[in-house]
């Protein structure tokens, strides 16, 4: 067994828990909306064909704000297409996932399908294959209130009030070459610059999102970052990361410590952009959106079979997800949450369907992936201030990593008390976990809870599915306070 230990001290926080940590994100990819939000014939559908089963599970989720259409499917989209009477749209080739877009669903049942979830629209513009232009008429079109012929197209629509969105992403992954549109950082950053600008005069107040790098491997990763907020640094108020993990050739060990690039990535973002506000002299502070992060098989799909057709909402990218990959996504959890000074918002990709939490049967049932789990209970308990815990752990040796600590954990500290995040890397061994809560006088565990099993393979299904799912943790000390957690494991203690 590895002894571990951690130290709760409500004078030290890092930041405020970030709302917007816990946002997901819709693109127009697979099933995701059709058979995913959206299915008119579903015995759950309601009026306005979303799928009630669905909005429950979203809502049980957690979600704060969803950000749409895309995503790559965005840098071709003609958001046009989406609105006034559903039989009269048109129907388009989407070069970003070989598919046939319908155009049933577009920003007006968005918007639509976020009320009734309780979640903030966040708003992707074509930067890829349009340009300022086009992103200041769906600006008009959303958010304007009426007397102009893109507000009152609105109203005719029958969204007679302003849509409000307050967050928008200037385009989508334009550092790479598969995207639609491609650029050089200089290309985006100046196009960026100049559509923040244009959007600003008509709503100064806006939240806007530059591109980052599409991932920490990229070549230009930090160039890429320094050129556009060189550029934009002024008029944008975020830059955005994108990351996804999986396990490479059975290397567990490693997959479960992926957090570690999540960590460096963050850093190595902050640090970019601070040198970039020093060297134009700004005392503005740009933040991160890390608005595209999750487990993604990415080497599994890059060897299906590819599309020969344009079908309408094709299965792809629809990874069944095991208890390591939920045990990795925690991690990945709570290296967001411990960066809340500088990530301010994130959005798990995706939310039904491809590579998400919630999954669906056409006219059939659903469920909860094993990934639902963490974050759901990250978004329900965590609350207050996250505290800067420095977790003192044994280390492992990793491929990708070198040494890596065996356990993670961060905390958070509100009115309702203190809860504990924390995840067992070990694959054999549990941890012993002791807390030092001293500093907030006494407490009481209120609930532990444990997300595990013997096969760290195991996945949830239609059949199953709660074969992965929170249980309570038996082996709870009280004085001192210690919690055993088990090897390959995601852990929940709530104190009082």
């Amino acid at each position: 067994m590895h002894q571990a230990k951690l130290t709760l001290d409500p004078a030290f926080t890092i930041a405020p828990v970030r709302r917007r940590t816990f946002g997901t994100f819709v693109e127009h990819l697979g099933r995701c909306v059709y058979t995913g939000i959206h299915e008119p014939g579903h015995p759950t559908a309601d009026d306005d064909g979303f799928r009630r089963d669905v909005l429950d599970l979203t809502r049980e989720l957690g979600v704060s704000v969803v950000r749409y259409p895309g995503g790559n499917f965005v840098s071709g989209y003609r958001w046009e297409d989406g609105i006034g009477p559903v039989a009269q749209r048109p129907r388009r080739l989407d070069l970003a996932w070989h598919s046939t877009e319908t155009n049933e669903v577009g920003v007006d049942e968005f918007v639509r399908w976020c009320r009734k979830a309780g979640v903030e629209p966040m708003m992707a513009v074509n930067l890829g294959t349009r340009g300022i232009a086009e992103a200041l008429d769906l600006l008009e079109y959303c958010n304007h209130p009426s007397g102009t012929a893109l507000s009152d197209l609105r109203v005719a629509n029958g969204s007679k009030e302003p849509h409000g969105i307050r967050m928008w992403c200037l385009g989508n992954e334009l550092d790479g070459p598969w995207q639609t549109g491609h650029k050089t950082a200089h290309e985006y950053g100046r196009l960026a610059a100049e559509t923040a600008r244009a959007m600003r005069t008509i709503d100064p107040t806006l939240e806007l999102v530059a591109c980052g790098s599409s991932g920490s491997g990229m070549p230009t990763f930090g160039a890429w970052e320094a050129t556009v907020l060189e550029e934009a640094y002024d008029v944008v108020d975020y830059v955005s990361c994108h990351a996804y993990y999986q396990e490479h050739d059975g290397d567990l060990g490693s997959f479960l410590a992926c957090s570690t690039d999540m960590e460096y990535f963050i850093r190595s973002v902050v640090a970019t952009a601070d040198s970039v506000g020093a060297r134009l002299k700004s005392r503005k502070r740009i933040d991160i959106s890390f608005d595209e992060w999750n487990i993604w098989y990415q080497t599994r799909n890059r060897d299906a079979e590819p599309l020969t057709d344009w079908p309408v909402a094709p299965r792809l990218l629809e990874d069944q997800y095991h208890l390591a990959d939920a045990v990795a996504f925690g991690g990945l959890l709570i290296t967001l949450l411990r960066n809340s000074d500088r990530v301010t918002a994130a959005c798990l990709a995706q939310l039904v369907n491809v590579i998400a939490p919630i999954m669906t049967e056409p006219g059939g049932r659903v469920w909860r992936q094993t990934t639902f789990h963490p974050f759901a209970q990250a978004s329900r308990h965590a609350a207050g201030d996250v505290l800067r815990v420095e977790p003192v752990a044994p280390a492992y040796e990793t491929k990708a990593y070198g040494e890596v600590p065996v356990m993670d954990a961060v905390a958070t500290h509100g009115e309702d008390g203190t809860t504990v995040f924390a995840v067992n890397r070990s694959a054999d061994r549990a941890v012993s976990l002791e807390i030092d809560a001293r500093a907030l006088g006494g407490v009481r565990v209120v609930e532990a809870t444990t997300l595990t099993d013997p096969d760290v393979y195991a996945r949830n299904s239609a059949d199953e599915p709660d074969r992965i799912a929170p249980r309570a943790n038996p082996d709870v000390e009280a004085d001192p306070l210690r919690v055993l957690l088990p090897p390959v494991s995601w852990n929940v203690i709530r104190l009082a």
